[in-house]
């Protein structure tokens, strides 16, 4: 079909890929021009062994239905090989689905230190690794999309899974700052949280309800995530049998407690613990980008309703300040100290040699070099402090 997402010459890179979900997303890109890198270990659910068969049997089934793929047998925890893999057989990557996973359930109290590290290192530090390695190499491309694989077990918890559910939200916070760390070079990375049948589910559910849940229904959400018309990022995104829906934190209206600069007690957190807590009013989405905006709107609010005694003496203050006029000049080799002084190198991106090197044809000052002038200025403006507690807060006059 016309409209078809296809992969040509795109390079997929699947861990945990040689049966369930895995098998099920490599078999899905190949179908659809891309080459695949088949990565699994070959070990037991709980971790155990190593086998080459799952992996090469894959492969085996790709190259048949007239697919390009190979195989890793890497751990995850080798991440530099996993990706070398890549590179070596088709010279790049451009997607990485961080599927790898295995299961060590105990109680919580009955969890070792053995059960927690080894499920740690293969979903969250595997996941860690394999993508730190393909990373520079998408950031150079400009072109990179990254999945991690969650679970309900990580959003909601799950008796005798405190291993697995850390892990499993520790993914979805590494994809969000991937997500912001990565936009700017075309690198988008989403969180799945995807129900299917596989061998670390079976026995888990009943009969009918595995047979319901096949890893094939998930396949279809993750090939969209990952082709590049799709423009998410920072999502977390849940799926089974062939429904998904998107996941979003939200917060109540919450109440501010600090009013009249009053001390906040924990006697006044009680008293007022139902409107903390209360979800009848309007509920807002949680952004990152609003969190601290939002914080500071409400402090702000707070202290407009100080004490008399300080409120009067600051407003006289305020009345009395004259404002003189001001001004700032600056020359290249002070935007040029200001950009080596927050990091900007040429080593991983030749074009940030515009903020480096005046003679440049499009030599240009980093944006944030605004922030500069202010705080000379601010510098000089007398202050006033209020503390509240443990919060101690600047007045300009």
């Amino acid at each position: 079909m016309a409209d078809e997402l296809r992969f040509d010459g795109r390079v997929v890179l699947v861990t945990g890929a040689g049966g369930g979900l895995g098998k099920e997303y490599a078999l899905a890109f190949a179908s659809r021009g891309a080459s695949v890198v088949v990565n699994d270990l070959g070990g037991d659910a709980k971790g155990g062994g190593k086998n080459s068969a799952a992996a090469d049997k894959v492969v085996e089934e790709i190259r048949s239905r007239g697919g390009k793929a190979v195989a890793d047998y890497n751990s995850v925890e080798d991440g530099d090989k996993v990706v070398q893999t890549a590179l070596d057989a088709f010279g790049r990557i451009d997607v990485l689905i961080n599927n790898a996973g295995i299961l060590r359930d105990r109680s919580f109290g009955r969890t070792s230190d053995v059960d927690w590290d080894l499920v740690h290192r293969v979903h969250l530090r595997g996941a860690f690794k394999v993508t730190r390695a393909a990373w520079p190499h998408m950031r150079k491309q400009k072109y990179g999309k990254i999945i991690m694989t969650s679970s309900t077990s990580g959003v909601l918890g799950n008796f005798g899974q405190a291993n697995y559910s850390a892990a499993k939200m520790g993914l979805i916070g590494l994809s969000n700052t991937l997500s912001i760390e990565g936009t700017k070079y075309n690198v988008l990375s989403n969180a799945i949280v995807p129900t299917a049948a596989s061998r670390l589910t079976k026995g888990l559910m009943p009969p009918d309800v595995f047979d319901a849940l096949k890893p094939e229904y998930i396949a279809p959400f993750v090939v969209y995530l990952c082709h590049e018309s799709c423009s998410e990022t920072g999502g977390v995104f849940e799926m089974a049998g062939g429904w998904g829906a998107q996941l979003r934190w939200h917060e109540s209206a919450g109440a501010m407690l600090r009013k009249g600069g009053v001390t906040v007690t924990p006697e006044m957190v009680r008293d007022n613990w139902e409107n903390i807590t209360d979800w009848s009013g309007p509920v807002k989405e949680k952004k990152r980008e609003e969190n601290m905006t939002d914080i500071i709107a409400k402090i702000e609010e707070a202290n407009e309703t100080v004490p008399d005694s300080q409120s009067s003496s600051m407003e006289g203050k305020a009345k009395q300040h004259k404002v003189a006029e001001s001004s700032f000049t600056y020359e290249a080799k002070d935007v040029i100290l200001y950009a080596l002084g927050v990091g900007v190198t040429v080593q991983e991106d030749s074009s940030h040699l515009k903020f480096l090197y005046e003679g440049a044809d499009d030599f240009s000052t980093l944006p944030t070099f605004g922030v500069i002038p202010a705080q000379v200025y601010c510098s000089k403006i007398p202050c006033i402090s209020l503390t509240y507690g443990s919060l101690e807060i600047n007045y300009m006059l």
